[in-house]
């Protein structure tokens, strides 16, 4: 399986100006080595046949005949290859010259797309010498002894996808032919270009391409000329650039005075997903510009072992680099203002927070700090409620206290083990069992106490519960499950620990920040469990439900891209690859999708909260799913990996 991955490249090939025979050569040698990397789809720079700065020499006869002659000799010499190449070449059509892009394949030319948008302005001349698409009245042309279509509204279908082809400045226009192509159904733009340098704009390309690929939710390969163009006045620096809606998958050195092959996968799935879920995409095709589009068939090729050479984050959630202070940082403050208008609307001064000592609860009393500072009221109006229990131990509870006390809210501390003894003896549950009825009588009876306390001073109970544990569905129904607003409910796991190590750098100092450091370091848990005889935390979350860095990998790609589980195993062993095995990996994928599935009804009545990221499962947001749908058909996969 391919899993929908598409393998493509961009080719900065050397040449020579009007030298055929030279530039032909070395677009063999790089679609041989394409073929053998596994590419399906390979494009080159505008011109690349005759090379891009001939002047002047475009109008000379033998030009165009050797041109013709090297398209010819590349495809007897490639006609034993699956890989569909696309290369740049002027075209005769009707004795007038086309800039044109040539798709072809197993020695069969596919189609050919002429340039719609010509440049004539600066160091740009080329409509004194190519005629534009927009001027062309065929759809076809002749082209070494084969009559292929024509136009600029060509689209190729393969076995795995449907691309289309535009040229350099099309891309710069304000309506694309690329948009047109898209809405009719291309998921990959391949685009010729030849753009020369100067300052600051490859920045704007690259800005261009990440935005066009974006807009048409679609793949973009781009490649433009290289060393060996002429430099009488300008000069190509050789782009080879891979885009996938909006994001970089991979790109070319620049300036560089050798060949290269930039290769990537594309994700036409993905593509496809964002496409269904994306319902402005679907009403933008009643408007859809340009003509009608020609679609074109390709050869069916056998598929090849998939070798994934672009990466994944194994961390989804999280940004990398720099860009995680940022997102942190904007993260913080949607929570912040969501709590502030919540306040505001309900008339509350007060909030209640049940503080454990744990990470969930820390980010949930973080948020309520900043908020009250922000709406100017007293953080001695913000009552932070420690309740301690039969598996509370002393690191968390010391934790809770210390917290509490630096950043200058009401404390009290109410135990909930005498009220849990009575209840176990109301109800007639021995003591020392300590299973699901001993666990979930705790969380409820701290529910109580916050909501009861919150009606004594008139506040609102703050949730604590993250995206996380509501997706796994581990907490407790009408327990922890419930507040008054829910801070964290779209907060992953995986990031809940950035957040309050971020506002332990950059929001407090002295003791706040020490006490949140060992809060980050503290391991993930429920204390509904006694301790051990050290006095450590017995009961582990993700000993019981599996690792949180995969749960929130599966749920990213689940629930982000309606990806299958043999797709999203199969990512995960790639991402996860020497950290875990493959039996581990399927073990908690089965957990996830059962958990998932069963424990709907308690996200069906989930109590308001922001949403934060591009995934959520609000009923009254992103996720609308019957509390009784059956996982049999994603078990039945998991089992079968």
């Amino acid at each position: 399986m391919n899993y929908g991955f598409v393998k493509v490249a961009a080719a900065v090939p050397r040449v020579k100006v009007a030298d055929c025979k030279f530039n032909s050569e070395r677009l063999e040698g790089l679609i041989a080595i394409a073929e053998g990397k596994g590419v399906q789809i390979l494009t080159f720079p505008e011109m690349c046949i005759t090379g891009y700065t001939c002047g002047d020499l475009f109008a000379q006869q033998l030009l165009l005949e050797q041109a013709e002659m090297a398209l010819m000799q590349i495809l007897n010499n490639t006609r034993q290859l699956d890989i569909i190449s696309i290369l740049g070449m002027p075209v005769v059509v009707n004795s007038t010259i086309i800039n044109a892009a040539v798709a072809i394949q197993k020695g069969k030319i596919l189609g050919v797309v002429p340039k719609t948008y010509l440049p004539n302005y600066k160091e740009f001349y080329e409509q004194r010498w190519f005629t534009s698409a927009l001027q062309v009245s065929e759809t076809s042309v002749r082209l070494c002894g084969q009559i292929v279509p024509m136009g600029n509204n060509l689209l190729f279908e393969t076995a795995e996808t449907t691309f289309g082809i535009e040229i350099c400045e099309d891309l710069w226009s304000t309506v694309p032919p690329s948009s047109s192509l898209a809405l009719q159904g291309a998921e990959i733009i391949f685009n010729l270009s030849a753009d020369d340098e100067g300052i600051g704009k490859h920045s704007y390309l690259c800005s261009l391409i990440s935005q066009q690929s974006a807009r048409c939710l679609s793949g973009y390969v781009f490649s433009s000329s290289g060393f060996g163009e002429s430099t009488t006045d300008v000069v190509f620096a050789g782009n080879g650039l891979i885009y996938e809606n909006g994001g970089l998958l991979a790109r070319s050195e620049r300036f560089c005075l050798e060949e290269q092959l930039v290769i990537s996968e594309i994700d036409v799935e993905c593509i496809r997903a964002e496409r269904r879920i994306n319902t402005t995409f679907a009403a933008n095709k009643a408007n859809c510009p340009g003509k009608e589009a020609i679609r074109v068939s390709t050869e069916y090729t056998n598929s090849k072992d998939l070798n994934l050479t672009r990466t994944f984050n194994p961390h989804p959630f999280v940004p990398q680099g720099a860009e995680l202070n940022n997102r942190c940082e904007e993260i913080f403050y949607i929570q912040v203002a969501g709590l502030a208008q919540r306040l505001v609307h309900t008339g509350a001064k007060t909030a209640v927070v049940g503080i454990s000592g744990g990470l969930d609860s820390t980010l949930a009393l973080l948020v309520c700090v900043k908020t009250f500072d922000k709406l100017g009221l007293s953080r001695k109006d913000i009552l932070g409620i420690t309740m301690p229990g039969f598996g509370t131990t002393d690191r968390t509870y010391h934790n809770a206290i210390a917290l509490m006390n630096s950043l200058g809210i009401s404390i009290r501390e109410i135990s909930i083990k005498e009220a849990c003894i009575q209840h176990f003896k109301d109800i007639g549950h021995d003591l020392n069992v300590h299973d699901v009825t001993y666990e979930n009588s705790q969380a409820r009876e701290r529910t109580q106490i916050l909501m009861d306390v919150a009606n004594q001073i008139c506040g609102l109970v703050i949730g604590t519960g993250d995206l996380s544990e509501l997706a796994l569905g581990w907490a407790t129904y009408n327990g922890d499950h419930m507040s008054m607003y829910g801070v964290n409910a779209s907060i992953p796991k995986t990031l809940v620990q950035h957040l309050v190590q971020w506002v332990a750098e950059n929001e407090v100092n002295g003791e706040s920040k020490i006490t949140l450091l060992d809060i980050v370091d503290t391991p993930i848990s429920p204390e509904l469990i006694p301790a051990d005889e050290n006095g450590e935390i017995k009961q582990k979350t993700e000993d019981l439900v599996g690792p949180y860095e995969l749960h929130d990998f599966f749920l990213y790609y689940f629930l982000r891209f309606g990806f299958r589980p043999s797709k999203i195993y199969f990512l995960a062993q790639t991402v996860f690859n020497g950290i875990y095995d493959a039996e581990t990996i399927k073990k908690w994928l089965q957990t996830f999708f059962r958990r998932f599935f069963n424990q709907q009804f308690k996200r069906s009545c989930l109590p308001d909260g922001p949403k934060v990221g591009s995934v959520s499962i609000s009923p009254r947001g992103d996720w609308r799913m019957p509390s009784d749908a059956s996982s049999a058909a994603w078990l039945k996969e998991v089992s079968e990996l």
